[in-house]
């Protein structure tokens, strides 16, 4: 069962997190203003849908965190690999920043992000997150 004060607790943690408002929270969301005031309130409890949209719309947020206060705020990595967000590029061993999916690459970059000799492409790569959403990525 969902502690409301505690889940309002965490809501609020989140708007602090990202620096915005209710209202800018409710359009982002794309939810009416009242139904977050009854939200921060505590005189309604969350919807599934309500739930599922944050966790797509705010990556950081983990579902046991939102719902249970169990996990961290933002979210953190327990071992020490590098998820790329949309939000970041992945860094070449060199420290340049390259870009997977443009075409326009000089020939060093490509030699620093080859996989494999064996004339191997990736066809596609996929994302699976803990709420059971995923994100495909393809050439």
């Amino acid at each position: 069962m969902i502690n409301s004060s505690d889940f309002v607790k965490r809501l609020e943690k989140i708007l602090e997190y990202y620096g915005i408002t209710a209202t800018a929270f409710a359009e982002k969301m794309d939810f009416n203003r009242s139904t977050i005031s009854h939200l921060l309130s505590g005189r309604n409890k969350p919807s599934l849908e309500f739930v599922m949209k944050l966790l797509q719309k705010f990556p950081e947020v983990e579902m046991n965190w939102l719902l249970y206060g169990k996990g961290n705020f933002p979210s953190t990595l327990e071992n020490n690999s590098t998820i790329v967000t949309p939000k970041q590029k992945p860094i070449a061993p060199e420290g340049k920043n390259i870009d997977l999916f443009s075409k326009e690459k000089n020939e060093e970059e490509n030699k620093t992000i080859q996989i494999n000799q064996n004339s191997k492409n990736i066809e596609r790569i996929v994302i699976f997150y803990s709420d059971g959403s995923f994100n495909v990525y393809q050439n």
